[in-house]
């Protein structure tokens, strides 16, 4: 029981590892590339606003590590990223 326990633990940690917010992705975004193509890189936003016909999305959290895309007409426009190794 114990060794199941503590392959468990293992594999999560493992897992929290795997973390699609790396510099290795953002360095893969281009200009141009649509949100789906932007999101099979580094996974679904964590949140997005409208406005004004653009789409900002943001991967991560404000205020620690993160990556901004801002979309307009489905088309990444500008990338910004912060605490990414």
């Amino acid at each position: 029981m114990k060794l199941k326990v503590l392959g468990l633990v293992a594999l999560a940690v493992a897992l929290a590892g795997c973390s699609k917010l790396n510099k290795e992705n953002y360095d893969k975004l281009e200009m141009g590339m649509s949100q789906q193509q932007v999101e099979t890189i580094i996974g679904k936003p964590d949140n997005c606003s409208e406005t004004l016909g653009s789409t900002s999305c943001i991967w991560g959290s404000d205020d620690g590590r993160h990556i901004k895309v801002l979309f307009m007409a489905d088309k990444a426009m500008t990338f910004s990223n912060d605490g990414l190794k």
